[in-house]
């Protein structure tokens, strides 16, 4: 049996690889089927917002590459309330259907999974 993998993704999709990385690594395993939820936490909320222009900043758009997160398998995502609202994105909708969670909800989640990756 496959051990569950939560990623944790913190970094906004411009500041660097790592938003990049940990969507290569949901899409990589769920087309393993393994089981997989991706948490976006801190600045990774960004990634969930519709209103960006990488072409702008040199970058390629991550958009498509979390549209497909549920045509590989990962389903289960989910966004931390506290960054969206420390961000002033809680009233913005998400590109995605994310659970939103409360610290209480966060730590669960944290603990439902085998393995977890912070990137």
């Amino acid at each position: 049996m496959s051990k569950s993998l939560l990623i944790i993704s913190r970094q906004a999709p411009w500041s660097g690889p790592g938003a990049r990385e940990a969507l290569d690594i949901a899409l990589a395993g769920g087309a393993f089927d393994l089981p997989i939820g991706m948490l976006f936490l801190d600045d990774g909320v960004f990634q969930l917002s519709g209103a960006q222009q990488p072409a702008s900043l040199q970058q390629k758009d991550l958009g498509a590459n979390l549209q497909a997160l549920p045509m590989f398998g990962v389903e289960a995502l989910y966004v931390a309330q506290r960054s969206l609202e420390e961000r002033g994105l809680h009233d913005h909708p998400e590109t995605l259907a994310v659970e939103r969670l409360d610290d209480a909800g966060l730590s669960a989640l944290i603990d439902r999974y085998d393995q977890v990756i912070t990137l």
